[in-house]
C-alpha cells in the first residue's frame, strides 16, 4: 500500500526547527500503518501531484493558506483531489486539508469570527469525548451533500467528516505535540491573539493528548479501503 502525504505548509519557523510537514506527518502514522509505504511531496512548493494510478491513498496536511487564497499551487490540487475522489483512492485531509476536501466536493469553508485558535480543546465524536492540538481560523461552514459531521465543538460545529466515498478529514491536528504547540503559540501567537487569548491558549496545552492521537482510526480507514492486488 503506497500512500502519499501533500505537504500544504509554504514554510516557516516551525518548519525551520521541527522539518517539513510532510516528514512530520510520516513520523506521526508510520508506527500505526508500518507496512504501508510512506512518502510525502511539496504541494506548496509546486511539486508535481501523483496520478490516482500511482498512489493508493494520500493525507493533505494543513496549510497557512486559505481556501479562499490565491496560490499557483491550489488549482492544480483541487483538480488532483476531484481525480482521486473519481478514482475511489481514499483521502484523509487535516485542518487545511479538511477545509480545502469540503471546498472542493460541494461545501464551503472560510474564516470565521472566533479568532485564532491554538492550544487543546474537547471534541464530541460518536464514540465519546476526544481532545486534540489545534490551530486554525478557517473553518468548514457549509457541508459537502456527501459528507456526514462526525465530531463538533461548541465553537466549531463542522470538527470531522465523513464521505459517501473513501474520505475522512478533521479540522483538528492529531499529529502536534505540546512542545510543537507551545512553540506555533509562541512564535506566533502575539501577532493573532490577545494577551488573555494566549494565556488560555498556554494554559490549555498540558493536557492529556495521546502522542498517536487518532492514528489507528486513520490507519484503519486506509486498510479497509485500499484494494490490494
Amino acid at each position: 500500500m503506497k500512500i502519499v502525504i501533500y505537504d500544504c505548509v509554504t514554510g516557516d519557523a516551525l518548519t525551520e526547527k521541527y522539518g517539513r510537514t510532510g516528514a512530520l506527518l510520516v513520523r506521526w502514522i508510520a508506527p500505526h500503518i508500518s507496512e504501508a509505504d510512506l512518502s510525502w511531496i511539496h504541494v506548496a512548493g509546486e511539486e508535481a501531484l501523483p496520478a490516482p494510478g500511482d498512489v493508493d491513498g494520500i493525507i493533505i496536511s494543513g496549510s497557512e493558506k486559505g481556501v479562499y487564497d490565491d496560490t499557483p499551487w491550489m488549482a492544480p490540487l483541487r483538480e488532483n483531489l476531484r481525480e482521486m475522489r473519481d478514482a475511489g483512492v481514499p483521502m484523509f485531509g487535516i485542518c487545511f486539508g479538511h477545509q480545502i476536501m469540503a471546498d472542493v466536493f460541494g461545501g464551503k469553508a472560510e474564516k470565521v469570527d472566533k479568532g485564532f485558535v491554538t492550544g487543546s480543546r474537547r471534541f464530541q465524536t460518536r464514540d465519546g469525548e476526544l481532545q486534540s492540538y489545534l490551530a486554525h481560523q478557517d473553518q468548514v461552514t457549509e457541508l459537502p451533500p456527501d459528507a456526514r459531521v462526525t465530531a463538533s465543538a461548541a465553537y466549531c460545529p463542522v470538527a470531522a467528516l465523513s464521505y459517501d466515498f473513501p474520505a475522512l478529514s478533521v479540522q483538528f491536528h492529531p499529529e502536534y505535540g505540546p512542545e510543537f504547540t507551545n512553540d506555533l503559540i509562541d512564535m506566533f501567537g502575539a501577532g493573532l491573539m490577545s494577551r488573555d487569548e494566549i494565556e488560555a491558549a498556554q494554559a490549555s496545552v498540558p493536557a492529556d493528548v495521546p502522542e498517536f492521537l487518532y492514528c489507528a482510526e486513520v490507519a484503519a480507514f486506509f486498510w479497509e479501503n485500499v484494494s490490494v492486488a
